[in-house]
């Protein structure tokens, strides 16, 4: 019960403050702005379906994660890069879990400043934010080299060690040798360039409900809550 008390205290402390929101909450808009602008025009034209990002959005989410009132929002907005060894950083700069996708560029967003400026910090959120949003799959990338290549079977050769050895996939094979079920020593094979890859396939819907899912990742309890109510305040006051 005292839990409860005391949440429904913060979230009534926090929604005043969103309620007499001055000029400072806004300090970020125009950084905002560029940085979803740039991811947009990044990711609308490199994935599919891709659903293009409010900065209302994120606004709101800087209003729930910290405030004007609170230190972190002169260096670390968005709270990603928290911790020396931050998940979220982690998982954004790794290349395991498919953040070279969503960035914009390698150098797009500076590691050794995401801590202290908050320009890089709103990048670094985003670009996370964004990364979780985004459904992907391994699958076969043909390269720019469009040229169709010939291989002679040898003895022994599978479709597997024929692939890894000419830098093709097994599916790319199989696509333009259909009648070739059985390999032959001195059979010739066509094949392209190819490799196997993740890819983003599409996109989650972007709304308050899932960003709290896929962001917040079970921190607040309330912040579904108070993201709703930040983007709802944010659209009624007119910012476009």
């Amino acid at each position: 019960m005292a839990t409860t008390i005391a949440r429904s205290e913060g979230y009534e402390s926090w929604r005043r403050g969103v309620d007499g929101a001055d000029s400072r909450w806004d300090e970020y808009d125009l950084v905002i702005k560029q940085v979803v602008g740039e991811y947009n025009m990044h990711l609308g034209r490199s994935t599919p379906r891709y659903f293009q990002l409010d900065w209302r959005l994120v606004k709101a989410m800087l209003w729930v994660e910290t405030g004007p009132g609170v230190k972190k929002w002169k260096t670390r907005p968005m709270q990603i890069g928290e911790f020396a060894a931050d998940p979220g950083l982690s998982a954004l700069f790794g290349r395991q879990e498919g953040g070279e996708l969503i960035l914009p560029s390698a150098t797009y967003v500076s590691q050794s400043a995401v801590r202290s400026n908050p320009r890089e910090n709103i990048k670094a959120g985003v670009g996370y934010l964004l990364m979780r949003m985004a459904n992907f799959e391994f699958q076969t990338v043909l390269d720019q080299d469009s040229h169709v290549y010939e291989v002679t079977v040898g003895p022994g050769d599978s479709l597997d060690r024929i692939a890894k050895a000419k830098g093709t996939t097994v599916e790319v094979l199989k696509k333009h040798n259909p009648a070739d079920h059985v390999l032959r020593a001195g059979q010739v094979l066509k094949y392209q360039k190819a490799s196997f890859k993740k890819v983003v396939t599409g996109w989650k819907f972007i709304d308050p409900v899932q960003v709290a899912y896929y962001y917040n990742g079970g921190g607040d309890p309330l912040y579904r809550k108070k993201l709703a109510y930040a983007y709802d305040a944010i659209r009624k006051a007119g910012a476009q």
